[in-house]
């Protein structure tokens, strides 16, 4: 792939897509590393090595469809029940990533962004965070956000204490809070609602990722797993989303036509 920008790929040309507009965001949960590996008599971690290729052609094929939000879940509050051994190793992955990477997605013009509790973290990983938010903080090609160390309860939760404690402050007055305060609130306050909702790997759950600003998104459930998953995968779930009607609890009352007897 070209370092400079993400350019078109032999067999990958993206499709006609239908009538409808191209997602603004789409989420992503990347699933399905460790079985591929498994499958190929590999370790779990191998799987995710394999997975960071996926992840840079996605990135392409969303610039290329013209989508402006790409959110993806690299590490949600629960993987922390994994192996110690995965868990390191995911931990130094993605500050090996970020590091190997950032430079090549800023010269695409990606906005890089995260989301997720700092607390438990690895200070190497939110620093290489960070410091990717500060060298990409002027592009607007696409908004990359990588939700590490996020979980969407919590998310909530964290941020209904927050409302809470301006409450308690006198800032906000009890039984008068909105949507809009609350969403303020949230540690991925700087993403909108989701359109299009990918999952990776055939499992066909939310798996607490994105519950809030997924409430109107459209679910596509995908059986590729995350490492063969590429530009062309999401390209089909785009094409799918814009033949969608999408009503957001409206509806037309439309009755097919009878047949009437001569």
């Amino acid at each position: 792939m070209n370092e400079m920008t993400p350019v078109e790929m032999p067999g990958k040309t993206k499709p006609k897509f239908g009538s409808g507009p191209v997602p603004k965001h789409v989420a992503i949960v990347m699933d399905g590393n460790g079985r591929w590996a498994n499958a190929r008599g590999l370790t779990r971690i191998e799987g995710h090595k394999a997975g960071e290729l996926a992840l840079l052609d996605v990135v392409a094929g969303a610039i290329e469809a013209g989508v402006e939000y790409l959110t993806v879940f690299a590490f949600s509050t629960e993987n922390w029940k994994r192996s110690p051994e995965e868990v390191r190793f995911l931990m130094g992955y993605n500050v090996e990533v970020l590091r190997r990477r950032r430079d090549q997605l800023n010269a695409w013009g990606v906005r890089i962004r995260w989301a997720g509790r700092p607390k438990r973290l690895w200070r190497s990983v939110t620093r290489e965070l960070d410091a990717a938010e500060v060298l990409t903080q002027k592009n607007s090609k696409l908004t990359l956000t990588m939700c590490v160390n996020y979980g969407s309860r919590q998310e909530i939760i964290d941020a209904v204490n927050q409302l809470a404690g301006e409450v308690a402050l006198g800032k906000l007055k009890a039984g008068q809070i909105t949507e809009r305060q609350l969403e303020r609130a949230f540690n991925s306050s700087f993403v909108p609602d989701v359109d299009l909702f990918i999952r990776s790997s055939g499992e066909q759950r939310i798996s607490n990722f994105l519950l809030w600003q997924s409430a109107y998104a459209e679910l596509v459930f995908d059986d590729t797993p995350w490492p063969d998953f590429d530009r062309r995968n999401l390209w089909n779930a785009i094409s799918d989303f814009t033949n969608r009607d999408r009503r957001f609890g409206a509806a037309v009352d439309k009755p097919a036509k009878r047949n009437r007897a001569k």
